[in-house]
């Protein structure tokens, strides 16, 4: 496992995301319901932020709910609606002790008015602090957030030719982040779902077997450590890399 020292930090991301996957599997393994797997999961977001405070990055997105969990059973999507109001009311202090900032990403008006007032007040609460930035991807997708941009697009009555790759990116809602340097998902799955598709051009994608639940500080260090040892060239030649440095 890696320790924080051993992270390189001026080659810190700048910006992680994360698909937190494995709740459900996790908590089946241990003979209980899906649920209880969400619930214990609360710790291993308490790590990883945490760990993106102590390495200096900048900005945290945890992939929460997506537009497509709506079509999971209402018992569930009903349990994990009361436990982001739980979530938020317990973590308040710890975001504000670590002098993080909370903001959401998606489409919250589908988020039931109860959870979304719990989020705003902490949205609200947060606001000032000034250390890493924590997005909750909250009913969202890629595929949504990229229909609702051209949308927005048309209706600001904006021509074809005046259409580009950076007008596009100032319709997301992640206009005001930086794309995502790593992501890392956890559960052993080998996809991104549907998440940040237009922002991960060129991100570093880092995949392991473990489950969420199970996520602490020196798995976000491997991922970063990992991470580290890749040469990221953005499309030019390994020699014009190594000529830049």
């Amino acid at each position: 496992m890696a320790t924080i020292e051993q992270i390189d930090r001026n080659r810190v991301p700048r910006h992680v995301a994360i698909i937190m996957d494995g709740n459900g599997r996790w908590a089946m393994q241990r003979k209980h319901e899906r649920l209880f797997g969400h619930q214990s999961a609360m710790d291993a977001v308490r790590a990883a932020v945490e760990a993106a405070v102590a390495l200096g990055v900048e900005y945290l997105t945890l992939y929460t709910f997506s537009t497509e969990n709506w079509n999971r059973p209402q018992a569930e999507v009903d349990g994990l609606m009361e436990l982001l109001v739980k979530a938020v009311h317990s973590e308040t202090k710890t975001l504000m002790d670590n002098n993080v900032r909370l903001q959401t990403i998606g489409d919250t008006s589908r988020i039931p008015e109860r959870s979304r007032k719990v989020l705003e007040g902490c949205i609200k609460q947060t606001a000032a602090n000034t250390s890493t930035t924590l997005a909750l991807a909250l009913s969202y997708s890629s595929r949504w957030e990229i229909a609702e941009a051209l949308k927005q697009i048309c209706r600001d009555g904006l021509k074809a030719d005046d259409i580009d790759e950076e007008t596009l990116r100032r319709y997301l809602t992640t206009a005001d982040y930086p794309d995502p340097d790593l992501l890392i998902r956890t559960g052993g799955e080998l996809r991104v779902s549907n998440f940040l598709l237009w922002q991960m051009a060129y991100t570093e994608f880092y995949f392991t077997d473990l489950l969420w639940p199970d996520f602490r500080h020196e798995h976000f260090y491997d991922a970063v450590l990992d991470y580290q040892q890749r040469q990221r060239r953005f499309g030019k030649t390994e020699a014009q890399v190594e000529n830049e440095k």
